[in-house]
């Protein structure tokens, strides 16, 4: 007991000393957040703890160095000019404010050695946040208006993507929410689907119908909208192909197997008689009984009902306008159909319960080749989606 005790008590004191470490290496590697964020996870629990005082003591450090050298950066980027630049002070005022928030619960942070508190000079930047917003949200407005002089599909996105940042740090500024909606709409490119039966077989409306559903499909999203059907208001960018060049449908097969199985069991009992003939007797005078074991044979016959479907094809891009491929990628898909059932003859004691459990089949109509091929349309529906999911239109 005493021994675990020691031992307890040493991995507490490696761990405390390998957290302080870590703390310093942090700081000396000029990764001040990361000290901040290991010397507050310890104050946390205990702020007036005398084993607690080196994260005081670097705390204060680090907060002071990454301040110094946050602001240094800030007073480089406004003596450069570079209106790409406003981003980053914005976001470099709200992280020196974010950093004085999480410290200042915390305060104040005696330093028992000196009897005095730890210090930390705070700034308020919420002018400087403000302005920087606001010139920001100007830039950002002129950059997308510029954008949207270019009137391509990628310079709408590129619009949408500085409009929807502009509206997260500065909701409603101007018309932004309108931009957006315009943007979207001239950004956005309509395919139009469709489906080429070169297989010189008949395929089922049905499966034709499901595959080119696309409501079911989850594709659509903010750039791209599929049609199976044809709007005559909509210029329509790109055209997705599914070309069916091959279908086989096998014959129907009744597959046989027979096996043959053999126990011994149990069939009632005799009694025990030596080798004169004469009963045996146990201590007691009782007769002794031994199990009397029969043979038994059973004749078993597994059936498997079998026939499979294959099609095969590929899956074409087209751009509408320039009247060329983009992209050609293979699709195929096979079903098959199985089922088993059995009949035996002999003593089917003979049988495990596995093949007990087949013998209450019975055989059953096959599909149909339409039935069959229509089957298929599930895996093609998965496979046609991956492909669509992993090759984007645009790149």
């Amino acid at each position: 007991m005493k021994k675990n005790l020691i031992f307890i008590v040493a991995i507490i004191l490696w761990s405390a000393c390998s957290s302080v470490k870590n703390t310093q290496q942090a700081i000396n590697n000029g990764n001040y957040d990361k000290a901040i964020d290991i010397a507050l996870n310890n104050l946390k629990k205990n702020k007036t703890k005398k084993g607690n005082q080196p994260y005081v003591l670097m705390l204060q450090e680090a907060f002071a160095k990454v301040t110094t050298k946050d602001l240094g950066r800030i007073n480089f980027l406004k003596k450069d000019k570079n209106p790409e630049s406003l981003e980053s002070i914005f976001g470099l005022y709200k992280t020196l404010k974010n950093r004085q928030e999480i410290i200042k619960p915390l305060l104040p942070l005696p330093i028992l050695t000196k009897n005095k508190n730890a210090k930390f000079k705070f700034n308020n930047y919420d002018e400087e946040i403000i302005s920087a917003k606001n010139q920001l949200s100007a830039f950002l407005y002129t950059k997308a208006n510029k954008l949207f002089k270019r009137d391509t599909k990628l310079g709408y996105r590129e619009a949408y993507d500085e409009l929807a940042y502009l509206e997260q740090i500065n909701s409603n500024f101007k018309d932004v929410r309108n931009l957006m909606a315009l943007a979207q709409q001239r950004g956005v490119d309509f395919v139009f689907v469709s489906m080429k039966n070169e297989t010189e077989k008949v395929i089922p409306k049905r499966l034709e119908e499901d595959l080119l559903n696309f409501n079911t499909y989850g594709l659509n999203d903010l750039w791209t909208i599929y049609h199976s059907k044809k709007d005559a208001n909509i210029n329509y960018d790109f055209g997705l192909e599914l070309n069916l060049r091959n279908i086989e449908v096998s014959p129907e097969q009744v597959r046989e197997k027979q096996i043959i199985k053999e126990k011994q069991i149990v069939n009632g009992f005799k009694y025990l008689l030596d080798d004169n003939g004469n009963q045996v007797k146990d201590s007691l005078g009782n007769k002794i009984k031994v199990d009397k074991l029969l043979n038994i044979r059973c004749e078993f016959y597994q059936f498997t009902q079998f026939k499979a479907a294959k099609v095969s094809g590929q899956v074409k891009y087209v751009d509408l306008y320039t009247k060329q491929t983009v992209q050609m990628y293979p699709i195929k898909s096979e079903f098959v159909f199985e089922h088993l059932y059995a009949r035996f003859d002999g003593d089917k004691r003979a049988l495990e319960e596995s093949f007990l459990d087949l013998l209450v089949l019975k055989a059953i109509a096959f599909p149909t080749n339409e039935e069959m091929i229509f089957d298929t349309g599930n895996d093609l529906k998965q496979q046609l989606k991956s492909i669509i999911t992993r090759n984007k239109f645009r790149d």
